[in-house]
């Protein structure tokens, strides 16, 4: 049981591909003493390959299974995670990043996602097929805002100013 209490002090991120996940983890990883770890790049060195070329060639079924795989088995300690857009997708990963810290949501409004993903068919953004930018937002935002222990909003806000807004509710 002491393992597991100690596991729980990480932060993990969620929210839309361009939320800002990534660049503000590492920032804040810095800020609070923590490592930092991004679920995309471990898909992507687990798999050899970039997110795109994982989605074009096995689909995204295929991609949504390797990504449960690889959050729930995170074993990470002291860590700021950034995760993927889709891993609210997962139950399963959901649950296993639940019991390992506190999940907080970068919200961003669609207007503000939409003018930071250029091309969606080439950004490794787990989407079904015929699915818009704005299809995907309406379908994750509950989601984000189910399993967010913590929301914090993105919209006009430099990275700093977020991360402020992060320490101020952990």
């Amino acid at each position: 049981m002491e393992g597991k209490e100690q596991a729980m002090n990480n932060i993990i991120l969620i929210g839309m591909p361009g939320a800002g996940k990534s660049t503000i983890g590492v920032v804040l990883a810095k800020v609070m003493q923590m490592d930092f770890c991004d679920t995309d790049l471990l898909i992507q060195r687990q798999e050899g390959r970039a997110l795109q070329e994982i989605l074009d060639t096995d689909g995204l079924e295929a991609f949504l299974k390797i990504e449960n795989a690889v959050v729930s088995g995170l074993n990470c300690d002291n860590s700021v995670i950034a995760t993927g857009g889709s891993v609210v997708l997962s139950e399963a990963a959901m649950a296993h990043l639940k019991e390992i810290g506190r999940v907080v949501y970068l919200r961003a409004s669609f207007d503000a996602i939409q003018g930071r993903i250029h091309n969606l068919a080439t950004r490794g953004i787990a989407f079904a097929k015929g699915q818009t930018l704005q299809d995907i937002y309406r379908q994750r935002v509950p989601l984000y805002e189910a399993y967010a222990d913590i929301t914090v909003d993105c919209g006009g806000f430099d990275c700093q100013q977020v991360i402020q807004k992060i320490k101020a509710k952990l």
